[in-house]
């Protein structure tokens, strides 16, 4: 279920023996907009830095309790390269917290997590992808910095960032939720990165490849109301584009789906090791 950023502000992050803060925002890059790192509030522990988490790490998130589930323990967190609060999270580091953690670094492919479109968190298939030719260099903002930045129309400005809308599976930023209030008071709009030429960082902006009225007759968003597929594809359709689902799917699957298709391709293969051998006038090979 997609999420908005600052409900997931102050969820308790539990780790394998206890827990270990809260939730106090995210790092994510420009290209992919995808979620990098979840920052996490420590108290009065590891005080003096910043304590990251990324989604490799990352497991259930728990709406009811408002918790999210953290695979690792407090003594590899306590142990993991350490950042300043003052800096800025760097390559150099980067490049120091993954061979820490044994993850695989999500620059070092075509899709947004490197080898794959969502963060696989099956272990034994990490040290299997490694940086390739394919890297790239990722443009890591703050939600807190980014929400507040003013939404560029082709034609002008037309109102401002609010907040993220996530997908806590693939962590993907799938909509940017802009308040129009100084145009049209009471109106906010969600905006797909799909949409989106570029992020100023200098002019604290962010540029759609959009006209303003383009955008003012979109489907207004509620977020009172709940945010289903029927809604989302009213906005694609509205946009004349596909939407992320269309486009995702035609090349990648879900961890589940991938799981249950080899689950199901290991059962067929047992079957046919187990049955009796074909009679020598059968044409029929096995199958394969």
């Amino acid at each position: 279920m997609l999420t908005q950023v600052k409900t997931l502000k102050g969820y308790t992050l539990n780790s394998r023996d206890g827990e270990i803060g809260s939730v106090k925002e995210f790092y994510f890059d420009d290209r992919h907009w995808t979620i990098r790192y979840l920052v996490a509030d420590t108290g009065n522990w590891l005080t003096g830095r910043q304590v990251l988490l990324s989604p490799y790490a990352l497991g259930a998130v728990h709406r009811e309790g408002k918790d999210i589930v953290v695979d690792l323990t407090k003594k590899q967190i306590e142990e993991s390269p350490p950042l300043a609060s003052d800096k800025p999270v760097s390559r150099q580091y980067e490049e120091m917290y993954y061979p820490y953690y044994g993850m695989p670094m999500y620059w070092g492919g075509f899709y947004s997590w490197g080898a794959y479109p969502y963060p696989m968190r099956d272990r034994s298939k990490w040290s299997e992808h490694t940086r390739d030719e394919k890297s790239w260099d990722p443009n890591l903002r703050s939600t807190h910095d980014v929400a507040g930045h003013h939404i560029q129309a082709t034609d002008g400005e037309i109102g401002h960032v609010e907040d993220f809308i996530v997908d806590p599976e693939t962590w993907a930023i799938r909509y940017l939720i802009v308040s129009t209030r100084n145009w049209w008071p009471g109106k906010k709009v969600l905006i797909s990165p799909q949409w989106i030429d570029r992020l100023s960082w200098n002019e604290s902006k962010v540029f759609v490849g959009l006209s303003r009225e383009t955008i003012k007759k979109s489907p207004e968003y509620n977020e009172a109301a709940l945010l289903n597929r029927e809604y989302e594809s009213s906005l694609y359709r509205h946009y004349n584009s596909p939407g992320y689902w269309d486009l995702e799917n035609s090349v990648v699957r879900s961890p589940a789906t991938e799981e249950r298709e080899i689950d199901v391709l290991r059962r067929g293969q047992a079957e046919r090791d187990a049955a009796p051998a074909p009679n020598k006038g059968d044409t029929h090979a096995p199958l394969l």
